[in-house]
């Protein structure tokens, strides 16, 4: 049975360490209009039977896993600087070490 939105929503508030999911986070709920009841993060969580990205990001990771590679999906817009990274959640500590590792080498930011 497949999960509902809210609770996958609490699923992504436990994750981040969020004090939970906002109730009425799109409307007025006096907290904050993110998802999550989070100091720091503000999350907004879709939960859909499909979206395009996931659609990519399901193509790179045979990809991937036949080099033994962890599957990372990067998006950017012309005329914008900087980059957006999609990674599936067992693989964010893996990536975030990764990038720390490049960061100690002298890679970008």
């Amino acid at each position: 049975m497949a999960k509902t939105w809210k609770e996958r929503e609490r699923a992504v508030a436990r994750f981040f360490g969020a004090r939970g999911r906002t109730p009425l986070s799109g409307g007025n709920s006096g907290h904050t209009r993110s998802d999550t009841l989070h100091d720091e993060l503000f999350v907004e969580h879709k939960h859909s039977v499909r979206h395009a990205i996931i659609n990519l990001w399901d193509k790179v990771k045979p990809l991937a896993r036949k080099e033994n590679k962890l599957p990372v999906v990067t998006l950017s817009v012309k005329g914008r600087p900087g980059f957006w990274v999609l990674v599936h959640s067992s693989d964010l500590v893996s990536v975030a070490n990764q990038r720390s590792l490049a960061r100690s080498d002298g890679g970008d930011g």
